[in-house]
């Protein structure tokens, strides 16, 4: 008996998203079309941010770390569900479900708070330009990265050190397509209260900290706006929040419904549906907001795609590399033999 307990508590199976073969295939084609648009946008979002000086600015310094926690979000999740979609056993084990679950927590919880100093950035930006400089400097960025990043460490360190108190005795399947803790409690032999009321404490208090700064800072805004006589100046101020704002009611409004609704931990109907639209689809949502929607992104996306086209064309058009000798003699260019 203490032999497969002690193998219930090592191993698990997911039993992803459904037992149907003739749909598997398909399903493998859209997420991995999901993952690989995801990954492209999200971290060429990156390194667009990088190379162009002209983004070196907080507002696109906390994009690009949020793309970069999008990335992480979607790599956490998504290659083994693709894997266990032809997998046979779709095994798992503690170890890496507690690693799943930790890179998922990581991603999620620093992408709120770089969400709400976003917000807290648009606030100056719009209401306080004069002194966005001087309020918004590049040590107070700095700062507010690193602490979402600390936030972020932490916040799964503690939910994954309380899952160690718990035994896993009456299953060892997981209905979900990846490892996420309410599944997880669902499985313990023990009672899993004290790491329910933890999720809801932290996560909630979290989720309403960052929350509450988005919302006074949106408020300011909008009264901001709407003293504003010149309807040039609103239409531009309401354009440059229009993708933060329709980011954070995605991102927020799934992760509530998720972790701080009631009685979510013995609710399943709900899991799968919710969790594919916070680990998958919103990853692949950002960089298509706040690209599509910036014109500065897409005018540094122009300049970028512009410099590699000419870089390409000097290149194909070397004559000494690339040209045949009797071309090269008729340039007056030497012709080594």
């Amino acid at each position: 008996m203490t032999e497969d307990n002690h193998s219930l508590t090592t191993e698990f199976t997911l039993t992803g998203f459904t037992d149907h073969p003739e749909l598997k295939t398909l399903l493998f084609l859209v997420f991995f079309t999901f993952y690989l648009i995801t990954m492209v946008g999200n971290l060429g979002l990156v390194a667009l941010i990088v190379t162009e000086h002209r983004l070196h600015t907080p507002m696109y310094i906390f994009l690009g770390n949020l793309a970069l926690m999008d990335s992480c979000c979607s790599s956490a999740i998504t290659p083994k569900m693709l894997q266990n979609l032809f997998s046979k056993d779709r095994m798992i084990s503690l170890y890496e479900c507690m690693a799943q679950f930790y890179f998922l927590c990581l991603a999620e919880t620093t992408d709120s708070f770089l969400l709400a100093a976003m917000a807290y950035d648009r606030y100056v930006a719009i209401c306080k330009p004069l002194q966005y400089h001087t309020m918004m400097s590049k040590k107070l960025c700095i700062h507010m990265t690193t602490g979402a990043y600390v936030v972020g460490n932490l916040h799964p360190m503690i939910h994954v050190g309380f899952l160690f108190r718990l035994t896993f005795c009456s299953s060892h399947q997981i209905n979900h397509f990846f490892c996420d803790v309410l599944p997880l409690y669902r499985l313990s032999c023990q009672d899993p209260d004290i790491n329910e009321l933890m999720l809801f404490i932290i996560a909630g208090s979290l989720s309403v900290f960052t929350i509450i700064i988005v919302i006074i800072s949106y408020l300011f805004i909008l009264f901001t706006i709407f003293k504003m006589k010149s309807k040039e100046g609103k239409g531009k101020a309401l354009s440059t929040c229009a993708s933060h704002f329709l980011s954070v009611s995605i991102f927020y409004g799934s992760l509530l419904f998720t972790y701080v609704g009631s009685n979510s931990v013995n609710d399943e109907d709900k899991d799968i549906p919710l969790a594919i639209f916070y680990t998958l689809v919103i990853p692949l949502l950002n960089p298509l907001i706040y690209s599509l929607r910036n014109r500065e992104v897409i005018n540094a996306m122009k300049k970028s795609i512009k410099m590699l086209s000419v870089q390409f064309s000097s290149v194909t058009h070397s004559c000494p590399t690339l040209c045949n000798p009797m071309d090269c003699s008729t340039s007056g260019l030497p012709v080594h033999h």
